[in-house]
């Protein structure tokens, strides 16, 4: 009787020790399956008015996720409006020339000046008259020959306007009046595009994974609201000791299993790099040296795979 019970014991080592062998062999090639991830945040700080989607739903690049309320958007577009609308009129004014009512303002403002020069005119040969005479005061003759000077002036400056004015504008004025349009315009785009930003598109077809903010709560610039994993974009991550790096090459092909479905999948190695901490390593059981380097793997399928055979994080094996 001990003696069966001795063999039994040995029995249940050998196969536990054969098992603890089985999964020693393919533990330092499990990898796990990854998706790129895609983050959607916001550029303006605004206030979240709706949420078009829920976690797990799956969108296509181009839809609507969110609106944001921007209550300054408004006001300033109405500003820019107006800048813009000012600037061309004076573009056009500075092209097209004065209008006839500016010339008949220009006009009477003249004729009325020449009649002030002609009654300073009168005025002052009355007084210099009067001053040979010693009938006046010096003080009085300057304050006459002043008001002249001056008339005279006035009458020159609105000539000079008359003809400034039936010419058309100077180069220089033109060149000032349509850089104010420009710049009028660029304030409008930066306004339009703060109100485009007023919705969070989805930059590409992807599965919305987490949604880190309610409607009503404060989105700030650079805010992630929106996190997810990019459709068919499924990729393999393995992490290999440094013992057995080198059976691996960039471009090298894999047959790769899944564990539980039992398929299999053909893989490309596009990139190795060195892991720099040990807290990065995707095996779930370490059976190596810890004082050894870790390299991960990165591989893609070889041909176009369906996201849906695939759930994030899942195991993937390669084949022996």
């Amino acid at each position: 009787m001990k003696m069966i019970k001795n063999i039994m014991w040995g029995g249940l080592a050998v196969l536990a020790m054969t098992s603890c062998s089985d999964d020693e062999k393919i533990t330092s090639q499990r990898g796990k399956v990854k998706f790129e991830t895609v983050s959607v945040s916001g550029k303006v700080p605004g206030r979240i008015s709706k949420i078009y989607v829920e976690e797990g739903q799956e969108v296509n690049k181009g839809d609507t996720l969110a609106k944001l309320d921007i209550p300054e958007v408004n006001a300033k577009m109405m500003q820019a409006e107006g800048a813009v609308a000012a600037a061309k009129g004076q573009l056009d004014m500075a092209y097209n020339g004065a209008t006839t009512e500016q010339l008949n303002q220009i006009a009477g403002k003249l004729n009325a000046g020449k009649a002030q020069l002609n009654f300073a005119e009168e005025s002052f040969k009355r007084i210099s008259n009067m001053y040979k005479d010693s009938l006046v005061s010096r003080q009085q003759y300057d304050e006459v020959k002043m008001k002249l000077e001056m008339a005279r002036s006035q009458v020159a400056a609105l000539e000079a306007k008359r003809d400034e004015v039936k010419m058309g504008a100077r180069r220089e004025q033109i060149d000032q009046a349509r850089g104010q349009l420009n710049r009028a315009l660029g304030s409008k785009e930066e306004v339009q595009s703060a109100s485009n930003e007023q919705y969070l598109i989805a930059p590409a077809n992807m599965s919305i994974e987490t949604i880190s903010l309610s409607e009503g709560e404060l989105l700030t610039p650079g805010y992630v609201l929106i996190n997810g994993y990019e459709k068919d974009s499924v990729y393999f991550r393995f992490t290999i000791p440094e013992s057995e790096i080198y059976d691996f090459k960039v471009g090298n092909s894999l047959k790769l299993k899944n564990p539980y479905t039992e398929e299999e999948t053909s893989g490309e190695i596009v990139a190795i790099k060195q892991l720099a901490q040990y807290g990065d390593i995707t095996s779930t059981a370490p059976l190596y040296d810890l004082s050894e380097a870790i390299y991960e793997l990165k591989v893609v399928p070889k041909a176009k795979t369906s996201a849906d055979k695939f759930f994030m994080n899942s195991s993937i094996l390669i084949k022996q």
